[in-house]
């Protein structure tokens, strides 16, 4: 038996018995002690929830119910001014003040994980790190889908905000008339919900927003600055805006380029060769997770599957290119796809996304 049980089991049994002998409100003993015991098992239960709260949270909820009662304490006096005499006003009063200090209490709750009390010292200092592990999520990776692979990892914790106005952009989309958008929206909702069931995250959604910026990415970028966020996007532009307002930016999709499999010049790799390139005699291929490959000398082998020599390999801000060069006298040929070594192409799934990014950096180098 810990020393925790001991004290709550002598709190509760000092309270029976206090009231037991006091009988408070003209109740016999027993009934006394039963009331004790009641209020007893419910102070022990609210203990056992509060201490689970981040000190954030506390000193949120304790400012919120200290407002919540200074409000209706100014409304009571309204109250008693416009309602003299009226045999309903203690009534009223009491209904006021329960129903102010509820509210401040569940708002400052709510809010609470958003006081910075780094600003404070001394034993907040502490509360720098854990600021610093919100990240807000924008409504393109919201839609993306890939957040929540992420999350079911384990490798992103912590709380992801959700601004109000982000909602209503995703709500939009998913009420378009536009049978594709409508479906985006709703995928964008059902990953929401996805990641609210996750017991290792906490998912808020944020009241604040900012009418004197003219869209929802400034929005974001001033949302980040105040609290200090970090953004998590796939939006190259957003990206770039926020770099330059000095806000940090967690990409999804140079993450996906940091995953891909390191190819270096000299390999040999398999690859189906789709379509012919822009520059003479050349041949485009994907690998799965979207990559271009632009082959030299493999145009007269489209719809073909062929061994090729790394030449080069090109990282942009868009993705990954790799540019390999076919020699017919050492390199295999084969006349419909076939299944290449592991250790050649990636395992995951070809992902629309990475393909146009990779297809954008293409005809730029083009």
């Amino acid at each position: 038996m810990n020393y925790l049980l001991i004290i709550r089991i002598l709190f509760v049994t000092l309270l029976v018995a206090a009231a037991y002998f006091l009988k408070p409100f003209g109740l016999s003993g027993p009934a006394a002690a039963a009331v004790g015991l009641g209020l007893g098992a419910a102070i022990v239960v609210f203990e056992s929830r509060v201490k689970e709260i981040s000190m954030k949270r506390l000193i949120g909820g304790a400012v919120g119910s200290v407002l919540g009662i200074l409000g209706a304490y100014l409304m009571s006096l309204v109250l008693g001014s416009a309602m003299q005499g009226h045999p309903s006003l203690p009534f009223l009063q009491v209904a006021v003040l329960l129903w102010m200090t509820y509210v401040g209490l569940v708002v400052g709750v709510s809010k609470g994980d958003m006081l910075n009390l780094a600003a404070f010292g001394g034993i907040f200092g502490g509360e720098k790190t854990a600021q610093q592990s919100f990240k807000i999520l924008d409504t393109s990776v919201i839609i993306d889908g890939r957040i929540a692979d992420i999350a079911e990892t384990g490798f992103l914790d912590g709380t992801l905000v959700i601004p109000q106005f982000v909602l209503r952009e995703l709500q939009l989309v998913a009420d378009s008339p536009d049978a594709l958008k409508r479906n985006r929206g709703r995928r964008g909702l059902d990953i929401l919900q996805r990641l609210q069931k996750m017991s290792h995250l906490n998912v808020q959604i944020l009241e604040d927003d900012y009418p004197h910026a003219r869209d929802v990415d400034m929005k974001l970028i001033e949302l980040a600055r105040e609290y200090n966020c970090k953004i998590i996007t796939n939006d190259f532009n957003l990206n770039k805006m926020a770099q330059l307002h000095g806000v940090e930016v967690l990409n999804i999709n140079e993450l996906a380029n940091a995953l891909k499999p390191v190819v270096l010049p000299g390999e040999s790799m398999r690859v189906f060769i789709l379509k012919e390139g822009k520059e003479h005699n050349q041949g485009v291929a994907y690998l799965d997770d979207g990559t271009m490959v632009v082959v030299d000398n493999a145009r007269r082998m489209i719809s073909k599957t062929i061994d090729i020599t790394v030449t080069s390999v090109l990282q942009t801000t868009a993705g990954k290119m790799i540019f390999g060069k076919f020699d017919e006298r050492i390199h295999g040929v084969y006349d419909k796809a076939a299944p290449s070594d592991k250790q050649d192409r990636p395992e995951r799934a070809p992902h629309r996304e990475a393909g146009v990014a990779s297809s954008q950096a293409g005809r730029s180098q083009s």
